[in-house]
């Protein structure tokens, strides 16, 4: 074994930890990625059974491998021992790994068609490390994703979505046990025209609420059977079409009994 293999093999994430602000470069968002998760959390996840098993010496492809074996939901620590779940573990090697924009994009686009898990990963790992402006418009497509996600948190577990996850990413301020670092807003970014504004799957917001407003106005002149206006308005043309015919008979009638026999 080489001296550059052995110096690899044996790093250890206490080391990492130690010295990644001072020997190593910081994410693209400014912040030291060893000190990005608590230092609580952090320290839990370095002391558990599956980090020390699963996640020590892989690289970017073998976190793959250990997404699709091992992650089954998404959390931070569960339980009433506060257990790390791997989904954090494998978060907090992605820190360690650093990996680029080119292997995310393999993350969530491929790999993320099969592996829903895998993307639910990545987008968390995008949202610790990317600046504002890539974390909106990385995240945002993937809020038509319906996907079912498993979720597992003090409370136990509970069914939650991939756009709902991608949600709570792009508003929420804590995520699986993580405190998000605080990002400019999105109206903010637009004002200072950083980013185009966002155009939702469901249209323009106001033309939606012009429609709603159109349907109050017109609800109000429902009749007490539920007709609406222009069923009301043709039921009375053609009544006055029936009233009008009854009288031109009636004329006729009258007219033929007041003549001579």
């Amino acid at each position: 074994m080489s001296k550059r293999e052995q110096t690899h093999h044996q790093a250890d994430e206490r080391r990492f930890l130690d010295e990644r602000g001072s020997s190593a470069s910081l994410a693209p968002n400014g912040l030291n990625p060893a000190t990005i998760l608590e230092k609580a959390v952090r320290e839990r996840i370095v002391d558990s059974y599956f980090y020390k098993e699963q996640c020590f010496g892989v690289n970017e492809a073998d976190v793959v491998d250990r997404v699709v074996a091992h992650v089954d939901f998404v959390g931070g620590t569960y339980g009433s021992a506060q257990k790390p779940s791997p989904f954090l573990c494998l978060a907090f090697k992605l820190l360690q790994l650093a990996p680029g924009d080119d292997v995310l994009r393999e993350y969530l686009d491929y790999g993320g068609e099969k592996f829903k898990y895998l993307r639910a990963l990545a987008l968390f790992y995008v949202r610790l490390t990317r600046p504002a402006k890539d974390v909106y418009l990385t995240l945002e497509p993937y809020l038509e994703d319906r996907r079912k996600l498993r979720r597992k948190g003090r409370a136990g577990t509970s069914l939650t979505f991939m756009d709902v996850f991608v949600d709570d990413l792009l508003t929420k301020e804590r995520v699986c046990a993580t405190s998000l670092w605080k990002m400019t807003k999105r109206d903010v970014l637009e004002d200072l025209e950083v980013l185009e504004p966002r155009v939702s799957p469901l249209g323009d917001i106001e033309d939606l609420l012009e429609d709603d407003e159109e349907e109050g106005q017109n609800g109000g002149r429902e009749s007490s059977t539920g007709q609406s206006p222009e069923e009301i308005d043709r039921e009375a043309m053609d009544v006055d079409v029936d009233d009008r015919s009854k009288d031109g008979d009636e004329r006729r009638d009258t007219g033929r009994s007041r003549s001579p026999s």
